[in-house]
This record gives structure tokens, sequence and C-alpha cells, in this order.
């Protein structure tokens, strides 16, 4: 009697004692399911990838903007560091940047003055367009806070800027017998119709 008793425990013991391997199996599976979550986390990050090619341009033509800044600042005399640059100093710089513009903006003397196409040359200055200094601060304007800039102490979001952008802005839509109005974009589809209109007509004859 005894015997069988012992072997019955055994026995017992030893159903225990698998049921504690299948126990554990779960366990190292669901451990290997969780280094293979991550994995696809670099499909997510790719994505963007998509959009680079537009946003690339952006970021080198604001490293190129922000490299002509920083050469202007070397060049500036005294010469002047970031930190001292104020929105004075940005204005100064997009008056500097009139040289290499290629929009004439005429003068009020100008016989052409409010043209939006004058008929012939004519000895007024030429000027960098409203749009793109607009568009070369909004990049500096990002710029000097990716090189650790705080927002608040920013130049080139400084109100003097944004006032001096919006006087070159009127002058030049005044000068140049042009609009900035958004209003100007809404022409070109309301010409569509007319094309296509005139198509089926022509089909019938």
């Amino acid at each position: 009697m005894e015997i069988l008793g012992t072997s019955d425990h055994q026995h017992h013991h030893h159903h225990h004692h698998m049921s504690s391997t299948s126990e554990t199996k779960p366990n190292i599976l669901s451990n290997t399911s969780t280094p293979t979550s991550p994995s696809p986390s670099p499909s997510p990050s790719s994505t963007p990838t998509s959009s680079a090619p537009t946003s690339s341009r952006y970021e080198n033509q604001k490293r190129r903007d922000w490299n002509t800044f920083g050469q202007y600042l070397k060049n500036h005399r005294p010469p002047l560091s970031l930190a001292r640059c104020s929105s004075a100093h940005v204005l100064e710089f997009l008056r500097y940047l009139d040289q290499f513009g290629k929009t004439k903006v005429h003068t009020q003397m100008c016989p052409f003055f409010g043209h939006p196409n004058p008929p012939s040359p004519c000895p007024c200055p030429l000027r960098q367009a409203w749009g793109s200094l607009d568009a070369l601060i909004g990049r500096l304007r990002a710029a000097f806070e990716e090189h650790g800039g705080k927002p608040e102490a920013n130049p080139f979001g400084a109100r003097a800027v944004r006032l001096y952008l919006r006087e070159v802005r009127e002058s030049q839509a005044k000068a140049r017998g042009i609009s900035y109005e958004k209003k100007k974009r809404k022409k070109p589809p309301q010409q569509a119709p007319t094309t296509t209109t005139l198509a089926p007509a022509a089909g019938p004859t």
C-alpha cells in the first residue's frame, strides 16, 4: 500500500512539473514578441520622406539665407555678433540686399510710376521684390530659433521688420501698378470655363 502511495505522489509531482514548464512557455513567447513590436516603427518614420523634396529645398534655401546673413554680420563694420543683432540691423541687411534685386520699382517722378508693364526702360532702381523679402524673413526667423535664439529676442520677428515689409509691399504695389491682394489669384480659374465652353461649341459644326 505504501509503495503505491509514493508512486502516486511521484506521478502527481511529475504532472505538476510539466504544468510549470507549460506556464513558462507562453512567457517565452510574449518575451520574443515584445522586441519585434518596435521593429515596425521605422515604417512610420520613413513616411515623411515623401514630403522631403519640398522641405529639403526650403531647408537648403534657409541654410543659404542664414549663411548670407552670417557673412553680412562678419563684414559689418564694426563686426556684429548675432547676440547684438537688432531689428535695425535686419532692416539694414534687407536694404543691403536691394542692390542684388531684379524688380524695378519706379519712383514717383517716373512717368511709368504705377504701370505694371512700362513700354520702355527707365533709370528707376532695381529692388528685392516684396515677396522674396517676406519669404526670406520667414526663413531667417525660423533659422534664428533653430540656432538657439529665443523667440522673444528674435530680431527677424520684430515689429519694425513687419512694418518695413508692409511698407515695401505697399510702395511696390503702387510703383508697379500691381496689387498684392489675394483676390488677384482667383482670376485664372474663371478663364478656364470659357475655354471649355468653346471646345463643345466647335464640336457640332
